[in-house]
């Protein structure tokens, strides 16, 4: 095979993967395959990856990407059946699609094949990501050690049982969306009592990134932190009381459920 990783599709998820595997596998070793083609290029002019066919990578790869939107997998699966069911070598199918299984993505592409599901985030593209993974169980031990050294520089990679997997990408997997928007709203505020917007939006996203590293760091639970800044009758304590006031805590429990539904309802 001319590829050791193979990725179909490069959109905002699998080309984050692709840089973050950018930084551990020869870019001779690499190739993509997308609809659209300057996210190929992005990849070649940065990287040096080969601009590949959906068929090629899939004829081609050792570890082969999947990362096509869940709604689109069965499509995109029936295109290379026939080029994966004449394979004579070993090859692994690394699917990053909400809501399917390992079971089910072997049931699209009509094989007994071995299956990696990751659920990563978007932070992967800055080696400061979450990546879950799971196996269903025809992965050799060999090819699970080299994955995860291909994914070293993607972040914190954590094996999770299956049955997890959705509640879990509910959390780490839409996590980026949900703080994006409270550091937007943070500078927000910063904005309204007179800061410039570079400024605040500065000063929000390091203190989400310190509390962060603190709370990793110190072994703290977050109400504990949270106390340690809320001096009596102070500022701090103030904002918290208007946090409460407006359900930001439920708000954001809401959030989480609601998308651990719809991972579940993509796989049915």
């Amino acid at each position: 095979m001319k590829y050791e990783c193979g990725f179909i599709g490069c959109g905002n998820m699998g080309g984050a993967i692709a840089d973050a595997v950018a930084g551990a596998v020869d870019s001779s070793k690499l190739a993509a395959a997308d609809f659209f083609s300057e996210k190929t290029e992005r990849l070649k002019n940065k990287y040096g990856y080969s601009v590949e066919t959906t068929e090629g990578i899939a004829k081609e790869s050792r570890f082969i990407f999947l990362g096509v939107k869940p709604q689109l997998m069965a499509e995109t699966l029936a295109s290379v059946r026939d080029v994966l069911r004449a394979r004579t070598d070993r090859f692994v199918l690394v699917s990053m699609a909400a809501g399917l299984t390992s079971e089910r993505i072997t049931e699209l592409a009509s094989g007994e094949y071995p299956v990696i599901r990751i659920m990563p985030n978007t932070p992967v593209g800055v080696g400061a990501g979450m990546v879950l993974y799971c196996t269903n169980g025809r992965v050799h031990t060999n090819e699970l050690e080299d994955f995860k050294n291909i994914m070293k520089f993607a972040g914190t990679l954590d094996e999770l049982s299956e049955k997890l997997i959705d509640a879990a990408s509910a959390v780490s997997g839409c996590g980026p969306a949900f703080v994006a928007m409270l550091i937007e709203a943070m500078a927000d505020g910063g904005v309204q009592c007179g800061l410039p917007r570079d400024k605040a939006m500065l000063y929000a996203a390091e203190t989400f990134a310190g509390t962060a590293k603190l709370l990793k760091e110190s072994g703290k639970h977050p109400g504990k932190l949270k106390d340690e800044v809320c001096s009596p009758g102070g500022s701090t304590i103030v904002g918290v009381h208007e946090l409460e006031a407006s359900g930001a805590r439920a708000a954001m429990i809401n959030a989480v459920c609601a998308s651990f539904e719809k991972n579940k309802a993509l796989g049915k």
